[in-house]
């Protein structure tokens, strides 16, 4: 099931200048990558202090037609999905920013939200998706000597071998 199947955006609508839509019954807006620590300057201002997730989602094969965007936003391969709240106003607001493959980078949130630190390195671990200005831009999941990213669709599985602990011999 689609978002477009739950809600349907209100025409034109903006918030901090970035397009608008709903998705059960929640306000997302739609950032570009130049724009994206702008607008989470303005959220924080109105009182949006609080990140509660931020993650990653790769469209690799999935159709851009059935994707939820503002008229004129090209859908990419990869989108940061952020999920903030006002604690003041009891509101949530989701952030969606593209990210085009060859582009596979987004300014750290950090400075603003600082308990996006594992987050942002969680994104950069599964989908290699890098944060300019991470403090510690390391793995966090995988071993460092790990080549690839587990989550992105291209990622090939392979066959590798199992170890379980304490498994009878």
């Amino acid at each position: 099931m689609s978002d477009a199947a739950i809600d349907t955006p209100a025409p034109a609508e903006q918030l901090y200048g970035c397009d608008v839509t709903c998705s059960r019954g929640e306000k997302v807006i739609h950032v570009s990558r130049a724009n994206y620590i702008a607008t989470l300057k303005k959220a924080i201002d109105d009182s949006f202090t609080m990140c509660t997730d931020l993650t990653a989602v790769d469209f690799l094969t999935y159709a851009s037609t059935n994707r939820q965007l503002p008229a004129g936003l090209v859908g990419e391969r990869f989108e940061i999905v952020l999920n903030l709240i006002s604690l003041e106003r009891r509101e949530r607001l989701r952030l969606r920013v593209q990210i085009a493959e060859g582009e596979a980078s987004l300014p750290t949130a950090f400075d603003l939200y600082p308990g996006t630190e594992a987050m942002e390195r969680e994104v950069f671990d599964m989908f290699g998706i890098q944060f300019e200005g991470h403090p510690d831009p390391s793995r966090i999941l995988m071993p460092e000597d790990w080549e690839g990213h587990p989550l992105r669709k291209d990622f090939s599985v392979g066959r590798i071998p199992v170890q379980f602990k304490g498994a009878p011999s």
